[in-house]
């Protein structure tokens, strides 16, 4: 494909002009934050602030615990969760988004726009080849 060719809102810049999926595309590295069962769950529940594991426990009760050390400790990895240990006694650990994993707020929030929109018109589909 030529560079005249490409959406320029697509594509505003020569690094997702790629032939592959490749990690340094811009979507790529945004799927790749989100990517992954659970993840984009913790990641809403901790754009209100900080959590206890005990609170996200809480607030997914359906998730395991070992899932649940798994998801945090992969999210820790990418860079997106911290995990913070306070002094005292009991030690209280809370986790926490980074600024990168902060930065994932407008892309959750038009993931859920796009999926209740492409939703609606899968199901305006069927509807309509039913009839």
């Amino acid at each position: 494909m030529s560079a005249d060719r490409w959406d320029p809102e697509l594509v505003p810049d020569p690094a997702g002009r790629t032939q592959r999926p490749e990690p340094t595309c811009p979507v790529e590295v945004a799927l790749a934050a989100v990517a992954g069962r659970w993840a984009t769950l913790l990641l809403r529940d901790l754009m209100a602030g900080p959590r206890s594991y005990g609170e996200i426990r809480a607030a997914l009760p359906t998730l395991s615990d070992k899932v649940l050390a798994d998801r945090l400790r992969d999210l820790q990895d990418r860079g997106l969760v911290e995990r913070r240990v306070h002094p005292g006694f009991p030690q209280r650990t809370t986790y926490a988004l980074t600024p990168a994993g902060a930065l994932l707020r407008p892309l959750l929030v038009e993931l859920y726009r796009t999926g209740q929109a492409l939703q609606a018109a899968l199901d305006a589909g069927r509807d309509g080849a039913g009839r």
